[in-house]
């Protein structure tokens, strides 16, 4: 499965879903596909991101090989997405 999440203040991301559920949980969401998050929720939810993050959460590799490429790498593009919602106070929605 994969999950496009857009917002009209940045360009739409799609990752691999396994990926994306993990990082909305992060956000603090279920994790829920397709789903939303308010505007006003939006900060909150990047900071708790950015949070789990900077705690390690996602430093250990998505994947079983040495060359596989962690978690907290996955979550740029959502966090620059996050980012630029909360800057324009936009709505992120995601299926």
């Amino acid at each position: 499965m994969l999950v496009t999440f857009t917002t009209k203040a940045y360009a739409d991301i799609t990752m691999f879903g396994d990926v994306a559920v993990a990082l909305l949980k992060m956000t603090g969401h279920s994790g829920t596909v397709p789903s939303a998050i308010r505007a006003e929720d939006v900060p909150a939810a990047l900071e708790r991101l950015t949070a789990a993050i900077n705690a390690g959460k996602g430093a250990q590799p998505t994947g079983d090989k040495d060359d596989a490429v962690s978690l907290a790498h996955r979550a740029l593009p959502l966090i620059n997405l996050l980012s630029a919602a909360a800057k324009e106070q936009r709505d992120v929605m995601w299926k």
